[in-house]
């Protein structure tokens, strides 16, 4: 049985995928880069499919060629609009909302006959910090990542007890995505004294998580989105 992770190409897919199958588990790969996708295919000698997560069409040609039962699915794909409201567009707004929540909740409609059919699967989404712990020029992204984090919960009541599915939230990590932020030490500098551990995430840190939440050792955990975030959503920084 296999796990499919959708943004397999991603900083945290990519690396989430080798760790599974370091650990003995099965992949199959989804992503929008062909060459990157066709790559890590081969260096895992797993099965690709090459696409947009946000094509209805694609996801239900994934899950198919990924093959039933299902042990896991993982939606890792996601955006990073920092705006204020003033100056978000409803292209923003549609943009987030449909990179983040809906094609999260496309990738599981398309996956759950594969998913039931098995004696127990997982589901993992990502979510942020941003959206249970307020930060201004974040508004697109926060609302995205809530309807996330309530899709989790939903799913998880849903499709109880044989699939259970939960969310990762983590704060600033060093992703490709937030290369951008990060362009400068004095800035990464800056924004990890934000953190009352005084340092930003880094990709394994979420990994981890991500690979607990799918394996047995969190088979009594469901419709959770644990915090991977040094602190942030909860403690005062010292600084």
């Amino acid at each position: 049985m296999s796990i499919v992770i959708f943004g397999a190409t991603g900083g945290i897919g990519a690396a989430l995928a080798r760790s599974l199958v370091a650990s003995g588990r099965q992949v199959h790969l989804v992503g929008r880069n062909a060459e990157r996708l066709h790559a890590l295919g081969t260096e895992l000698s797993s099965g690709v499919t090459l696409g947009d997560a946000l094509d209805a069409d694609m996801c239900t040609r994934a899950i198919a060629e990924a093959g039933s039962p299902l042990q896991g699915l993982v939606y890792a794909i996601g955006s990073l609009t920092l705006k204020p409201l003033g100056r978000t567009s409803d292209d923003d707004l549609l943009h987030d909302f449909r990179v983040n929540a809906m094609g999260a909740a496309q990738a599981i409609r398309a996956a759950l006959p594969a998913l039931k059919a098995a004696e127990q699967a997982s589901v993992v989404l990502f979510s942020s910090v941003a959206a249970g712990h307020g930060f201004a020029s974040h508004a697109s992204i926060a609302m995205a990542k809530g309807a996330v984090e309530a899709l989790t919960r939903s799913m998880a009541a849903e499709l109880a007890p044989k699939v259970r599915v939960n969310c990762v939230a983590p704060s600033l990590t060093r992703t490709p995505l937030s290369a951008p932020l990060l362009a400068t030490e004095q800035m990464s500098a800056l924004l990890a004294q934000l953190h009352p551990l005084q340092r930003l995430g880094e990709i394994d840190d979420i990994v981890s998580a991500a690979a607990f939440l799918l394996s047995d050792k969190a088979g009594w955990m469901t419709g959770q989105v644990i915090a991977v975030d040094g602190g942030r959503s909860t403690l005062a920084s010292r600084k």
